[in-house]
């Protein structure tokens, strides 16, 4: 059934936007995706950070970024500290580097909060995909959709929003164990 195909597409996005947004959660390890969404200015033109740099992650704390252009340090520089991202970035004139301090008790518990939020946002998306879909099953009765037939796409409905909320929970409790762990 067409409406299955789509409602399986919706959810998978629903699960990729939802990694996407943990993925800028930092739990306290150095990660490249930190920087995902930093746009520099690169002769007039606004452009993610990693197409104008070789960004990577020497060790757990560190994240390096090689400009392939030295005149783009202190640009990059800028957008990093313009992005609010409470790095405090160094540059040694070849090279800049963000050291990610540990995260303290507190700041780990607001973490958690975060990913809980985004956790409940994609579970909202789940049931309203899930919503839309019940009210077209409901329209196809009234066109003549057999009554056992509805209630069986239904239930099947059903499973695979359990199914998509598990993944959700798991998910979210290995972020949480990432940032929780020392």
């Amino acid at each position: 059934m067409i409406l299955f195909e789509e409602a399986t597409e919706k959810f998978d996005k629903a699960i990729e936007y939802l990694k996407k947004e943990l993925v800028k959660i930092r739990a306290g390890k150095a990660d490249i995706h930190m920087l995902d969404g930093i746009m520099v200015d690169y002769y007039g033109n606004s452009t993610p950070l990693n197409q104008v740099s070789n960004v990577n992650t020497p060790d757990a704390r560190t994240i390096s970024i090689q400009p392939w252009e030295k005149s783009m340090i202190p640009v990059i520089e800028k957008a990093i500290i313009e992005a609010n991202l409470g790095f405090n970035p160094e540059n040694n004139g070849e090279q800049i580097r963000i050291f990610i301090p540990p995260l303290s008790e507190e700041r780990r518990q607001q973490l958690v909060k975060q990913v809980k939020h985004e956790g409940e946002q994609s579970k909202i998306a789940i049931r309203n995909i899930r919503r839309e879909i019940m009210e077209t099953l409901k329209k196809m009765k009234k066109e003549g959709l057999p009554e056992d037939l509805e209630k069986r796409k239904e239930e099947e409905l059903e499973d695979m929003v359990k199914k998509y909320i598990e993944e959700v929970e798991k998910i979210l409790e290995k972020k949480e164990k990432d940032i929780l762990t020392i």
